[in-house]
């Protein structure tokens, strides 16, 4: 089992910055791929960034590419989420998941999920 807590969300004007932290305990996360995905109220939870095991290779929604960085420490259990320039359609409640295969944009193939940290972009 793997536990998730996200972090680092919060209230941020149009163009601003935020970090999103994903802590994991239980098991070291060197042996998951990791995934941050995202649901604003009405909408499906939607894919928006992905990193394979060491970090070599990453993967990104279109509607965030060039704005958000995925990057994971396996030495501290932590996967982030760099967000810059973010946007009033970036609000959203922002998970972290966990996989045991190679990741995926699809939100069913995770095996472990946090419950989840708020991020609001005010316009």
């Amino acid at each position: 089992q793997v536990q998730l807590v996200e972090s680092g969300g919060g209230l941020v004007q149009a163009g601003g910055s935020l970090r999103l932290s994903c802590a994991a305990s239980g098991r070291t996360i060197n042996n998951y791929a990791m995934g941050w995905f995202r649901q604003a109220p009405g909408k499906e939870r939607e894919f928006v960034a992905a990193i394979s095991r060491i970090g070599t290779n990453t993967y990104y929604a279109d509607s965030v590419k060039g704005r958000f960085a995925i990057s994971r420490d396996n030495a501290k259990n932590t996967v982030y989420l760099q967000m810059n320039s973010l946007k009033p359609e970036d609000t959203a409640l922002y998970y972290c998941a966990a996989d045991t295969g190679l990741g995926s944009p699809k939100s069913d193939v995770y095996d472990y999920w946090g419950q989840g940290t708020q991020v609001t972009v005010s316009s």
